[in-house]
């Protein structure tokens, strides 16, 4: 059975705003090795949305990318990748995408089942769901040195607690570090 983890970067006080992480050679190249590592992205709406607008070769045809040539990598890695999007107000998908249909807890059991070395899921209401069912396999968390002062959070809501092992931690030269996290039991 394939892993489904879970990757976000988080800033100390609980952010979960991608507008409020500073980007960076090193972190990019980190969440570029995570996505690779991954048969498959699961994404909802929000964050297929936000990742096609951004990384998507079509989706910023004409546009100038005035992002450093390390951005580069990822956005090659996160084109390429296989998709799958958890919508009911999509009509439609590609950027090599499918829509996951039916019951969630089924389609991503169904598909953790195929063979492979993983599942890669993001954003923050989908993983919330996904938690609610026990289906996520690993967390990580990167943990940004910054206060914001403001939300979103990561998991607000939850109806029961999650217990958590860690087991892995990496620093970064930012100040930022990575924490893998695995469920208990």
């Amino acid at each position: 059975m394939r892993p489904l983890r879970y990757s976000i970067n988080v800033t100390l006080d609980g952010c979960c705003d991608h507008r409020e992480i500073l980007p960076d050679e090193e972190l990019h190249r980190h969440a570029t090795e995570n996505i690779a590592q991954a048969d498959a992205l699961l994404f909802g709406r929000v964050t297929y949305d936000m990742m096609e607008a951004a990384w998507r070769p079509s989706a910023r045809a004409g546009a100038t990318t005035d992002w450093p040539d390390w951005m580069e990598p990822f956005a090659r890695t996160i084109d390429a990748a296989k998709k799958y999007v958890v919508s009911s107000s999509l009509e439609r998908v590609d950027w090599n995408a499918e829509f996951v249909r039916g019951d969630l807890r089924n389609a991503v059991q169904q598909l953790k089942q195929e063979p492979g070395n993983g599942l890669f899921v993001g954003g923050v209401k989908l993983p919330l769901a996904l938690a609610e069912m026990g289906l996520i396999d690993e967390y990580e968390f990167v943990v940004q040195p910054r206060l914001v002062g403001h939300g979103p959070t990561l998991f607000a809501g939850l109806s029961k607690q999650v217990d958590l092992r860690l087991v892995g931690r990496w620093e970064f030269g930012s100040g930022a570090v990575a924490m893998r996290y695995e469920p208990k039991g």
